[in-house]
């Protein structure tokens, strides 16, 4: 019979060892597998790499995202079942118990109704063609009023769930390691008076400044001071959208009252007035890409935001907010200790 065992490693040549280990490679090389990849192993850094929270660059943030995309994910999920009294609005404004119905358009529709009938003449048939259409009316009903005022747990929520995210994320930026879902209550667990004080004052502030830029704007030709108003409401949101990321990492990182949560934010604010415009600059691209995919294909833009356009925007904020804090409250106390 035929002898078919392989010779032993110690009677091959260099070149017939190699050649083996190479055929053995191929025979045990994983077959591809999508969900394998996405949880694989990354490349690792450097041995001399500077870390990322002691280099905050552009291209490191890019960087930082492609290595925690996971826990981005992950991140989005908690924010959006967090605050999971949206969907309570979403249905609301979605008109599904809505009545839908018709009204006119024009006051003097009655009028002309009124002429018709009494006397139909050329002059009025032109003049109902034109004042004469009916314009589509959304009704709400008790439901859509239950829903809408079930929508008010947003003020519940809100700022808890955006405290324990902010710690995950900081945590994240400094390279710490995170778990997700007991960091996450552990935050709260510690700052949950703060975290709904703040989280009421946050959308109560942002509520107030959209309503007035909305009025101001439908009454913007109205006078000069509507014009003024208009454009000053514009430059107070810009504000507290760049004071709004200093204030949450402020609750979770410092021991400090919330009227001097405000006021630092504030000064942060226009410390930091170059990371603070790179992150308006980041924020407006996004929501422009937001927006065009809507149009483009609107189901892909719908899905978007339920799946990372939340979670990425807080995270642009604390990576272009942290380093300023850490430089002035953090650096300045460690050096005199």
């Amino acid at each position: 019979m035929p002898d078919n065992r392989q010779p032993d490693r110690e009677h091959l040549s260099l070149d017939e060892i190699e050649a083996r280990e190479q055929e053995e490679k191929k025979q045990n090389r994983p077959r591809f597998n999508l969900f394998n990849r996405a949880y694989a192993d990354g490349a690792g850094v450097e041995r001399d790499e500077i870390p990322i929270a002691d280099n905050p660059t552009l291209p490191n943030f890019f960087k930082l995202v492609g290595r925690k995309i996971n826990e981005l994910l992950t991140v989005n999920i908690i924010y959006v079942l967090g605050n999971f009294p949206v969907f309570f609005f979403l249905l609301a404004m979605s008109g599904y118990f809505s009545i839908h119905t018709t009204s006119p358009y024009y006051a003097v529709y009655a009028p002309l109704r009124g002429a018709m009938l009494f006397r139909n003449s050329p002059a009025v048939a032109a003049l109902w063609t034109l004042y004469g259409r009916q314009a589509e009316i959304t009704v709400h009903t008790t439901a859509d009023k239950i829903l809408l005022g079930l929508a008010f747990l947003l003020f519940v929520t809100y700022g808890p769930v955006r405290v324990g995210l902010t710690r995950n994320l900081r945590n994240m930026f400094r390279g710490k390691p995170v778990m997700m879902l007991s960091d996450f209550f552990e935050a709260i667990r510690r700052n949950w008076k703060q975290a709904l004080l703040v989280g009421i004052l946050d959308l109560g502030i942002v509520a107030v400044l959209a309503y007035d830029i909305t009025f101001f704007r439908l009454n913007y030709s109205a006078s000069m001071m509507m014009s003024t108003l208009f454009f000053l409401s514009c430059a107070l949101l810009v504000l507290y959208f760049l004071m709004r990321p200093y204030l949450y990492l402020m609750l979770v990182t410092f021991d400090i009252t919330v009227p001097k949560m405000f006021k630092n934010a504030l000064y942060f604010t226009v410390l930091g007035l170059k990371r603070n415009v790179m992150v308006l600059i980041g924020t407006l691209l996004a929501l422009a890409l937001e927006y065009a995919l809507l149009i483009i294909y609107f189901p892909l833009g719908v899905i978007v935001p339920f799946v990372i356009l939340p979670a990425f925007l807080m995270l642009m904020g604390v990576y272009g907010a942290y380093p300023k804090i850490k430089e002035i409250m953090i650096d300045p106390y460690y050096s005199e200790t």
